[in-house]
């Protein structure tokens, strides 16, 4: 069996069975346009199994009907259509189909999720310019069958640019073609607001069933509306991306952890592989591994990853204790002297209530792990150095300034934590230590510094709450 492996730089994260999706991807037996009433083609994207810029390339069948319906005076020039398609997937702006702009300025999923639209939205409009300039579809099915393409498309709110409407609703067009272009614009909505909770969505292989009420993407409308419900409201949680990203998987799972696993790999936060300094917080990533064991002759298992803690307020807590004394001006970084860990493994444990994880590496031949989902929770609660909090208070911590060794830190059970004070911990540089730390330490007041230099520390001591101890990682 060949594990599945993340590089974290020089370190790897290893664990479950390494799967190829490629043999998967857009094999289907149908074709997109079938004959509908009158003899004229209707469209439905084939079941099968998409990457996103397999979608784009199916839905290019309808901008080149389109253009061949409006005839010569486009001169077969997409231009005008793409730009409004562009508009609509913009963030701002009259025809925005998503207008996320304000939500980014005050809010840390906005933050993620708004950059995430505004990047994928791009690369659609980019890969559709480039797959229409191709004219597979031309070549495929000719002008006469594209001709004939004409259906219904259910569906009201999406605006475009004067240009637009002025090429869609003047001499050459009219509602047959405006009907192809609204389901056109719809799908590409559809697949842009599908695919945003994950980091590496151009990779994300997920299922499109055939529906006789549902055209292409549109079983995802239910799932969608909850969840720009929640974004808008700025009522958005972690749980609840991975809920939305769980029903456009098509997993079947009901009920939501920090990930996943579907019949077409993991899902789990996207810091996972990242350092800690720049990991996003609220993203999702897809990975190409069977983390909990199927039998042969089944396909993947469908399974929520939960917390070892639901409520990480109410679980066991120890006192890290007074460690060693040191003076601010007598700081050390130069780390602890052990076998530096270059491995770490996610380990599975099921019973038969829930499925959760273990991040688990070896230190001095003494093996250490922690839940993973509450190292994800630590790193979503993990405070930068930041002049916010009371100075006079933080000279107050600085008459208790110790210092703990990572291994002593992660040798105990429960969440770590202390009743006040200021608590250095070095981790030697080492990201997989530094995961294990953030899965171990009670998630208040916990601030990762860069390098330790008086500024640094300065701005530190007045990070995070402003009131109980602090543990500080370098």
């Amino acid at each position: 069996m060949q594990e599945y492996q993340l590089t974290l730089k020089d370190k790897q994260i290893v664990w479950g069975k390494a799967i190829d999706i490629e043999p998967l991807i857009v094999k289907y037996p149908n074709d997109s346009f079938r004959t509908g009433a009158n003899e004229a083609l209707d469209w439905n994207m084939p079941a099968g199994i998409y990457r996103a810029k397999d979608i784009v390339m199916e839905l290019d069948k309808m901008l080149q009907a389109m253009l061949v319906q409006l005839g010569e005076p486009v001169n077969d020039d997409p231009t005008v259509l793409l730009d409004s398609l562009q508009a609509n997937l913009a963030i701002s702006g009259r025809v925005s189909s998503l207008p996320l702009g304000p939500l980014a300025l005050e809010d840390k999923a906005g933050v993620e999720l708004t950059a995430q639209a505004v990047r994928i939205g791009e690369q659609l409009v980019s890969w559709a310019r480039d797959i229409n300039s191709e004219k597979r579809a031309l070549a495929q099915y000719g002008p006469e069958a594209l001709g004939k393409l004409e259906f219904r498309s259910h569906c009201y709110g999406h605006s475009l640019i004067p240009e637009a409407i002025a090429q869609v609703w003047g001499p050459y067009g009219g509602p047959r073609i405006m009907q192809i272009y609204n389901e056109y614009l719809h799908q590409f909505v559809l697949l842009r607001d599908a695919l945003i909770p994950f980091s590496n969505w151009e990779e994300v292989p997920f299922e499109v069933k055939e529906y006789t009420e549902f055209k292409g993407l549109r079983f995802l409308e239910p799932v969608r509306e909850v969840f720009l419900t929640q974004l808008l409201g700025k009522k958005l949680t972690h749980k609840s991306i991975v809920q939305y990203a769980q029903g456009v998987l098509s997993s079947g799972l009901s009920q939501a952890g920090y990930g996943f696993q579907y019949r077409l790999g993991t899902v789990l936060p996207a810091g996972l592989g990242e350092s800690a300094r720049t990991a996003p917080l609220y993203l999702l990533k897809w990975h190409p591994v069977q983390t909990i064991a199927a039998d042969a002759t089944q396909d993947l298992i469908a399974v929520s990853f939960d917390y070892e803690y639901g409520d990480y307020y109410a679980a066991p807590r120890i006192e890290a204790g007074m460690g060693t004394p040191v003076k601010e001006d007598a700081f050390s970084f130069s780390g602890e002297n052990y076998d530096e860990p270059s491995i770490a493994r996610l380990l599975p444990y099921s019973d038969t209530a829930r499925t959760t994880l273990r991040f688990s590496l070896e230190m001095d031949e003494r093996e250490f792990s922690v839940d993973l989902g509450q190292l994800f929770r630590g790193l979503r609660f993990l405070y930068r150095p930041q002049r916010n909090g009371d100075a006079s208070t933080a000279s107050a911590k600085r008459n208790t300034i110790s210092w703990h060794l990572a291994a002593d830190i992660l040798s105990r059970s429960g969440l770590v934590t202390n009743m006040d004070g200021i608590h250095f911990i070095a981790t030697g540089g080492n990201e997989l230590v530094l995961w294990a730390l953030l899965g171990k330490l009670y998630p208040e007041n916990v601030v990762l510094l860069d390098n330790g230099d008086p500024e640094e520390l300065e701005a530190a001591y007045v990070s995070g709450k402003g009131f109980g101890t602090q543990f500080l990682l370098l």
